[in-house]
């Protein structure tokens, strides 16, 4: 479990970057961390990573500090960064070479994930284009089988064929012990795989709910009679909306509507999720 309380986080005096965040992240969901640009998805990514440091309030990851290092966390916690650089090495050599650190590593189911996502283990990776580095590296990153999996923008530079294998693939890799956690823009490339989804503002943690809880308070789109609207928009179906589900009907979520809705109109979405 990841729990941030409280958290604050500037780079330079009176720049905040992230203002009070509170939220808890559990095993067995793929989460969907979704935010406008600079609200600090990528930061907030890193201060769950140790790679920096909070200037207040706390991130534990099953109870420990990330900022501590402790070997029990980082074998069962990996990050995938948007850009990365790698050794000019073979995947396969850099697999050898870093498995160690991950009890669990598989290098059998590596080099099917590389058949699968099209890349070469034993081609250098600095001969590779960026995205056959990113599917490599995805590729050795789901071998790890790490608990936590923590994904910054994976499906950029991939192409479409190699999209639906990654989402075929993360689809299979959370169970019970696991989760993924996914900060993108790209709302459309993962939306199926999501059933948590987190939205920061500039407030904060504007919402924090599975799929499951979203689709029994709200439904998604053309209005009808009586429907308490939240939040409307055009589109080339015609006008859009999110409303109140004071009828318990069945509705498909839409994840890109709910964010406008939630940015757009945060105290409504804020109280349907609060009230009894």
């Amino acid at each position: 479990m990841i729990k941030v309380e409280s958290l604050n986080f500037g780079y330079a005096p009176f720049r905040s970057v992230l203002s009070n965040i509170s939220l808890t992240l559990e095993r067995g969901h793929i989460h969907g961390l979704l935010g406008c640009n600079g609200i600090g998805k990528t930061t907030l990514l890193k201060l769950i990573c140790g790679i920096i440091r909070p200037n207040s309030g706390s991130v534990r990851v099953d109870g420990m500090n990330p900022f501590d290092r402790k070997v029990e966390m980082f074998r069962e916690l990996m990050i995938i960064p948007e850009e990365f650089d790698l050794p000019n090495i073979s995947l396969e050599k850099y697999a050898r070479i870093t498995a160690p650190f991950y009890p669990r590593f598989d290098m059998g189911q590596m080099l099917g994930y590389c058949q699968e996502l099209g890349v070469r283990p034993e081609e250098r990776l600095h001969s590779m284009s960026m995205g056959q580095r990113k599917k490599a590296y995805i590729a050795f990153a789901l071998a790890c089988n790490v608990e936590m999996l923590l994904m910054d923008e994976p499906t950029n530079g991939l192409d479409i064929p190699s999209k639906s294998v990654f989402r075929r693939l993360l689809a299979g890799y959370v169970d019970e012990r696991r989760m993924v956690v996914i900060s993108t823009h790209q709302v459309a490339e993962v939306e199926q795989l999501l059933d948590n989804i987190v939205i920061l503002d500039t407030q904060g943690v504007a919402l924090n709910a599975t799929t499951a809880e979203i689709c029994s308070k709200l439904k998604f789109g053309k209005v009808s009679e009586g429907d308490k609207v939240i939040y409307s928009e055009s589109t080339i179906a015609g006008d859009m909306a999110v409303m109140h589900n004071d009828n318990d009907a069945e509705t498909q979520l839409n994840i890109e509507l709910l964010f406008n809705a939630t940015t757009t109109n945060r105290n409504e979405i804020a109280y349907v999720f609060n009230k009894k």
